[in-house]
């Protein structure tokens, strides 16, 4: 064995020129914990979701684990954080308690008995509300890189302050060929506030109606192809029924208000678990064409897309309290659905 100068021992009164042998033991290196950040989603006005992925414990046990969050970069365990049990792999994160409108960062943190390590930051703005040229207001929600109403449009006007014709008479709707709204049963004390109003087509089609918009200023209504980009993203991110799969339709529909219904996945069963997106659907139902009757309130949900497919028809999104999808379909200009606007 070799001798080493050694420091002062105490309780011994020897002193670093003293000679000592030395043993060597054997031990597992300690390291901070090495993990990832889970990107932000279904960002409402005051919360949103994240996570993490711890792949290795550093060789000692995880004893927290959580995300952080700031409106500044670099957030920390000192500021806002959630706690999110303990050990290694994957973990979901329910961020709360945001204010509208901001621009937050966010890491995922892992502490073991070496000290705390973060994972990689990640941004996301929280939704807000917008208001229409009546003052009528609506929340919105972000949801992968687009921006959407939270709500139906309700608006009786194009943004420039154009009126927009409002039709009662079921045979007058059933012959119309130019923009126009209806609400509900022609009811808008019961129907206005919760489902907005009920279009035709020629309402959304700008083209043709002297570059009219009828979503607020810096909106428009979507295209068929920005449907299937927020369909996609749904899908690809984990939001169908049970983790995978396109059956994203509960996650974008409101917790309450649809007809119910007992298959597990569907939209009608176990509302609570809904809208897990912050899209929150509503069944709002729509007005025929045929007869100029009201149907399927409760149990559908209808949106025009701008897209045009053939002279009498044009592109739009349902769901049924039945179903577990969002559907992709074609139909008469001259029904009445609901809109939903999404940012420019």
């Amino acid at each position: 064995l070799m001798t080493y100068n050694y420091t002062y021992v105490a309780n011994y009164n020897y002193y670093k020129h003293y000679g000592f042998s030395v043993r060597c033991v054997q031990g597992e290196a300690q390291f901070l914990p090495a993990l990832s950040t889970t990107a932000a989603l279904a960002i409402t006005s005051t919360t949103a979701t994240s996570g993490g992925n711890i792949t290795s414990n550093g060789g000692t046990s995880v004893t927290a684990r959580g995300v952080c969050w700031s409106t500044t970069t670099g957030p920390t365990i000192s500021g806002s954080k959630t706690a999110d049990g303990t050990g290694t792999g994957s973990f979901a994160s329910s961020i709360t308690g945001l204010t509208a409108s901001t621009l937050y960062y966010v890491r995922a943190y892992a502490t073991n008995s070496v000290g705390t390590a973060y994972g990689s930051e990640v941004s996301f703005t929280t939704g807000g509300t917008i208001t229409d040229v009546e003052n009528n207001g609506y929340k919105t929600v972000t949801i992968g890189t687009q921006v959407w109403m939270a709500e139906n449009l309700k608006t009786t006007k194009y943004n420039d302050g154009a009126a927009i014709t409002n039709i009662t008479d079921n045979t007058a709707w059933a012959a119309l060929t130019t923009p126009s709204y209806s609400w509900y049963s022609n009811d808008a004390a019961t129907y206005k506030a919760t489902y907005g109003a009920l279009y035709n087509w020629y309402t959304v089609d700008v083209a043709n109606n002297g570059n009219k918009n009828v979503c607020p200023t810096g909106w428009h209504v979507p295209t068929d192809a920005e449907w299937t980009i927020l369909t996609d993203y749904l899908t690809n991110n984990s939001y169908g029924y049970g983790g995978s799969g396109s059956s994203i339709g509960k996650s974008m529909a409101a917790t309450s208000g649809w007809t119910t219904y007992a298959t597990a996945g569907t939209i009608g069963n176990d509302q609570s678990s809904n809208n897990s997106s912050g899209f929150k659907a509503l069944p709002g139902g729509y007005r025929s064409c045929v007869d100029g009757q009201f149907y399927s309130i409760g149990s559908s949900s209808f949106w025009w897309n701008s897209t045009e497919y053939f002279t009498s028809g044009a592109g739009l999104r349902n769901m049924l309290f039945s179903g577990s999808g969002v559907f992709i379909n074609l139909d008469n200009k001259q029904n009445g659905y609901s809109v939903r606007c999404i940012l420019d």
